[in-house]
């Protein structure tokens, strides 16, 4: 089933939703243009996502909960904790607890 994109000027909420793990869908994508994607990750406590790259220019911002993500250094991120990281670099994430993150990509 293909995920439904919001449209410009749509509201969508991203507050904390609760548990992740009672959440059907652990990715939402919100966006997708030629140089701009968004997305809210759900990961519930204990899950990771291996490490990998992306070409663009990744923010990420921890909505809820507690992760580490491991890059050139280990951070440790919790609600309201926001990061930035270079095109083309590896990283790797980690749920201590039940997390949602804004995911946002920047393609050049």
């Amino acid at each position: 089933m293909a995920l439904t994109h919001v449209s410009a000027g749509e509201v969508v909420h991203l507050g904390p939703v609760g548990s992740a793990s009672n959440q059907k869908s652990k990715t939402h994508a919100l966006v997708k243009t030629n140089r701009f994607e968004a997305a809210q990750l759900m990961l519930p406590r204990g899950t990771s996502i291996r490490p990998h790259s992306v070409e663009g220019h990744i923010s990420l911002f921890c909505i809820e909960g507690a992760i580490t993500l491991e890059a050139n250094r280990t951070v440790e991120m919790r609600a309201g904790d926001w990061l930035y990281l270079e095109g083309g670099e590896r990283h790797a994430l980690t749920a201590h607890e039940d997390s949602s993150l804004l995911l946002t990509i920047l393609f050049e």
